[in-house]
């Protein structure tokens, strides 16, 4: 099971395998208290990508077109299946910082991720 989360929130044990996401560290979070079993920067939007999906929600459509070629790439294939893997045995939290919680990259990793499941 793939679940988004802010990582603003409280960790919880049922948040299972907990992996942020963006590129960035978020502000105001101390990694002792992340709680994450990893930080995959290199599953996040590029910069470009980061910029469009911060400055215009109207343009959501292509954010996910784009972001999804960017996760298409071969080098990312095998953390993509890997994590599809820990999906299937248990809980994968995908932990972003965006307000946002319909609008940001974890709801499209997650399509592409349970796309493979």
């Amino acid at each position: 099971m793939v679940v988004c989360k802010r990582i603003y929130e409280p960790s919880s044990s049922k948040d299972g395998y907990r992996v942020l996401i963006d590129r960035l560290w978020p502000r105001g979070v101390k990694r002792e208290e992340a709680a994450i079993k990893e930080w995959l920067k290199e599953l996040a939007p590029s910069s470009e990508l980061r910029r469009l999906a911060t400055t215009d929600k109207s343009k959501w459509a292509e954010f996910q077109r784009r972001y999804r070629m960017e996760l298409s790439k071969p080098e990312l294939q095998p953390t993509l299946e890997r994590l599809r893997k820990i999906a299937r045995s248990g809980t994968l939290t995908l932990l972003y910082a965006k307000r946002d919680t319909q609008h940001n990259n974890a709801v499209v990793l997650k399509e592409v991720l349970e796309e493979g499941l």
